[in-house]
């Protein structure tokens, strides 16, 4: 009977976050690369699905990590890898996102689309771990704007 919009979002909530947002589509298939993901865990489909559709490789080949908080890097990270990894066509966004970063194309694509205008002092704060209220209100932002 709660939301809790402070609470902190793991990897496992968010790709499930996105694949319910996608009407939960089934996965093309059952095998499972990821040890960590138990298979009949809540977040199985997500998981599989999200993988399949290259919006996640996970943490490296053989784990996703589903308890580990999810930052806002990664949070944009997964919707640009969904939205099918679009060219931005601003080059500059937050001084704290560089262009080296792996996050640094998602984070200027998100930016552009209106779905984050950072935190704080004009930064994005990619390391910091996204709450679940963000996470849903990136989640709106994008499907106002597909």
């Amino acid at each position: 009977t709660h939301f809790d919009p402070g609470g902190v979002c793991n990897r496992a909530q968010v790709v499930t976050f996105l694949w319910s947002s996608a009407g939960k589509p089934e996965p093309d298939s059952s095998v499972n690369p990821f040890v960590d993901v138990p298979r009949g865990s809540f977040c199985e489909k997500a998981v599989l699905w999200a993988y399949e559709k290259g919006i996640t490789t996970g943490t490296d080949a053989t784990h996703f990590s589903p308890a580990a908080p999810c930052s806002r890097a990664h949070v944009v990270t997964f919707l640009y890898q969904y939205r099918g990894r679009p060219e931005p066509t601003v080059t500059a966004a937050f001084p704290d996102v560089r262009p080296t970063d792996f996050y640094y194309k998602a984070v200027l694509w998100a930016a552009q689309r209106g779905i984050t205008a950072g935190m704080d002092g004009g930064n994005f704060r990619p390391a910091s771990i996204c709450n679940r209220a963000q996470i849903v209100t990136f989640l709106y932002k994008d499907a106002k704007n597909p």
